[in-house]
């Protein structure tokens, strides 16, 4: 199982500290951007979800063009 956490930096060397200490655990830590770009394609997936259900309009592509 794969997870992403979000810490704040005051108690992440803590954290990582006993994560490390860990056996069964891998710990990774990855750039600000990456995590930012993460975020960025779950927020795409939930509106996407959100589309199908029914619960956000979406616009035509020419109305997209439009406010260019």
């Amino acid at each position: 199982m794969k997870v992403l956490l979000d810490i704040k930096d005051a108690k992440a060397a803590s954290l990582m500290e006993v994560l490390n200490g860990l056996s069964y655990v891998k710990v990774k830590t990855i750039s600000e951007e990456k995590a930012q770009l993460i975020a960025e394609i779950k927020e795409a997936v939930d509106n996407l979800k959100q589309v199908k259900e029914g619960r956000l309009k979406t616009r035509s592509a020419r109305a997209l063009l439009d406010e260019l």
